[in-house]
Order: structure tokens, then sequence, then C-alpha cells
């Protein structure tokens, strides 16, 4: 019988209490300055740690069994069955895909081998994004560059504080820098009613603006901050429910400090065409830079997303959303969408990888099913073949890359339980088929 489960790394005995700068892979931040402690009840976050890194290092992990068509079983016949499945399938659809850099490569070897398409379950957001680089460019920044060159912050439309509890603390409210001793205050803005201003505290923190107006027309406050700052005022008393004079005063700031970034987070870019203020900030970054200096920082990339779309961008030339039937890459940002393939009727196989957090579950589906889920994983049904997985950065060692794309960061195992990784299980069915 294989043995599935994970090797110890070195230095991460069990039998250790005190673990420090531990790398946390529950967001796309990857904040890598936790300590946690391990006890009879398994690991606990004692220090830097928000509500996502205490959830996902502390859950209880123990006790799940593989299963066929919610029967339990044993990992070499539920793997039999899983290998049975893929290998019959004439189109596989590989979704969910949160797992690691590792686990994504074993993703595409696997759809390559067999003829599947890959996609993100979180790849709609993602393409906000994608659509915009792919047809205009941009000036982006990082989270580094942000927490030491940013005097002015302009949070468009999203609740980073919801997404990345920790963004705040540690890239906005930061005493120090490496610029300078004394680092001034900040400006921190935010255009859009509701979003959560909580964390945005401390001696960093100088002034805090609201622009308020709804989620779904934060496009157009950002087009009448655009035309002010190319010398094309527009003409009345207010946009979208905001002050023309507001937005003026926000269009000199801008034009005036050395360093304005607008954060903007995919995910609460939840409504039609907001691919199009995605487009406006990066025309509006782009003529910020004409005379001075701006820049853009997506955030987002969550359950593994940013490092889905790197894996496949390096490997394949395509940021997902593509598949592997003709023998080759082929990409379509539509076609290739997994939600719109189950509900047109294509596929007739769905493996679903989903590591990181619970819920992240498959959808309801009516094809055969193969979940390599973590444990507690949301079920909207029974799955054909369910086999569960650990966490990378809890259950074995992996990598991850961080949300501006510019840093890949080792993830420790940690030896919360023997767990296989997704990677390995992956691996094993392609040698077989």
């Amino acid at each position: 019988m294989t043995n599935w489960t994970q090797a110890k790394g070195p230095g991460d005995s069990p039998k250790s209490n005190a673990i420090t700068d531990v790398a946390c892979p529950f967001c796309g931040l990857v904040c890598d300055d936790l300590e946690l402690a391990r006890d009879e009840s398994g690991l606990k976050v004692t220090k830097n740690g928000c509500e996502k890194a205490i959830a996902g290092f502390e859950r209880n992990v123990n006790g799940a069994k593989p299963q066929i068509d919610g029967r339990d079983v044993d990992l070499e016949t539920a793997m039999r069955a899983a290998t049975d499945l893929i290998g019959a399938s004439k189109l596989p659809l590989f979704g969910g895909l949160g797992t690691d850099v590792d686990g994504i490569r074993a993703v595409m070897a696997l759809a390559d081998k067999t003829g599947g398409v890959v996609d993100h379950a979180l790849s709609e957001g993602q393409y906000r994004n994608f659509r915009v680089l792919q047809t205009r460019g941009w000036v982006m920044t990082t989270l580094t560059e942000t927490r030491n060159r940013a005097d002015v912050i302009i949070v468009v439309g999203s609740d980073i504080h919801k997404l990345h509890p920790r963004f705040f603390e540690r890239i906005v409210n930061v005493e120090a820098s490496l610029l300078t001793e004394q680092p001034a205050k900040r400006t921190v803005v935010f255009i859009g009613k509701g979003i959560d201003q909580s964390a945005v505290k401390g001696p960093r923190i100088g002034n805090i603006i609201t622009l308020p107006c709804e989620l779904n027309r934060v496009g157009e406050v950002i087009g009448a901050l655009a035309a002010e700052v190319r010398g094309a005022p527009l003409h009345g008393d207010s946009v979208a429910g905001v002050p023309l004079a507001d937005v003026r005063a926000l269009a000199e700031l801008c034009q005036k400090s050395a360093y304005p970034v607008f954060v903007w987070a995919p995910p609460s870019l939840a409504f039609d065409n907001a691919d199009l203020v995605v487009s406006l900030v990066s025309d509006l970054v782009k003529d910020l830079n004409v005379k001075g200096r701006a820049a853009g920082l997506a955030l987002g990339g969550n359950e593994g997303a940013i490092s889905a779309g790197a894996v496949s961008s390096w490997q394949s030339g395509y940021p997902l959303r593509m598949s592997f039937a003709s023998g080759k890459p082929d990409y379509d940002a539509l076609r290739y969408s997994i939600p719109n393939m189950l509900a047109s009727g294509q596929g007739d196989l769905l493996v679903w990888i989903a590591s990181f957090s619970p819920d992240l579950g498959p959808p309801a589906t009516k094809i055969p099913s193969v979940v390599f889920g973590t444990p507690g994983l949301k079920l909207a049904q029974t799955p054909s073949v369910y086999i569960p997985i650990g966490t990378p950065g809890a259950d074995h060692a992996g990598r991850i890359i961080r949300v501006d794309n510019v840093v890949s960061l080792p993830l420790r195992n940690l030896g919360r339980s023997t767990l296989p990784s997704v990677a390995n299980l992956l691996g094993a069915i392609e040698l077989a088929l």
C-alpha cells in the first residue's frame, strides 16, 4: 500500500511548542510574521493573527475519511476510483484550484494529459483585472512599495478589511519606513458607501476622506475625477451623489501628492461591467504619471488564486480559462469558464480542488465529481469520490505567490496532520494513467 502521509520537514517536529515567523496562506497578503504554538488540541495562533488565520490554522482536520458516493473507504480505494473516473472522462473540468504552486503544477500536468479545462473558482473577479491588463495595460505597484512610498491611499469601492484583515495594519499604518526615519502621516480616501473603515487608525493615519456613492456607481466618480485631472471638468453640482467640489478637491490632492496609490479588490466589484471601473482607474493612474507619480494596487488572491493564474501563465502562456482538449493550450475567457460550461451542459466530470478554506465548496452539478478537499468542505451534493487533503503551510510544506505577483513565499509543514498534499495525489493519478 502506498504511504500517502506527509513526511515532517526539518525543524517542524510536532513536539516543539513555539513556532515563529510563520507565513499565513489564508489570504493573498501571505503575512509572514505570525507566531503559533502547538498543544494537545492542535495549533494555536498566539501573535499577529487575524480572524482568517485563526480560523485556518486552528481548525480541526482530524478524522476525515475518503469516500465513494458518501461511503467511507480507504485512501487506496478512493484513489483507484478517482483515477478510473478521470481516465475515462472525455472532457474533465478542473475547478476550485484552491492550492499552492506545486498543486497547480500538478493540475496543469494532469489537465494536459487528459485534455481537460482549467479554471479557478475566483477567476471571475480576476478577469476584471485580466481584461484591462490584456487590452490597455496599467501601472501597478507592490505591497512593499505602497508601505514605504505612498502618501495618499485611495480605496476604490472595495471592502479591503473584510478580504484582507491586516492590510491597513501591515501596509498603511506602519510606523517605520525604508526611506525616512520619521515618515509623514497618510491620507486615506474611500470611494463608496458602506466600506469598513474600522482598521484605519494609528499614528500614521492623517485625514480620512469619504466620497459616499453606491458601489455600482463608483465608476462615475472615478470618471469625474479623471476629467478633473485631464483639465476637462464636469458641469453641475454632483456626480453619483458626491458633490463635484469634493471630487475636485481629491483631484487636486492626487496631483499634489508624491505617490498616490489606488487600491481595489476585484471580488468587491461584483456588479455589471465592473471591469470598466478597473479600466477607468488604470487610465487615471496613467494620466497622473504624465507630470507626477501614481500607481494601482489590486488586492484579492485568496484561495491560491494568484498562484493559479501565475503558474498557468508561465506554463501555458494563458491566465487560466483554457482547454487542453485539442492537445495544446486553447484560451477563451468566456468559453472555458467552468460555471458557464456546467450551466450549458459541457464537460463530463468535475474535478474540484480546495485545500485552504471549507467555504470553497464545489457547485451542484449533474455530472460526476471528484473532490479533493480540506476536511469540512461545504458540499452542495455528495461527490462520486471525496478525498480529504492537507493545507499547504499547515499540514505540509509548499509555496504560494503573494497578491502583488512579485514575491513567492515558502509555506512550512507545521505538523497539524498527516493529510496528503493534492500535488502528490494528482501526480500519482497522472503517472497511473
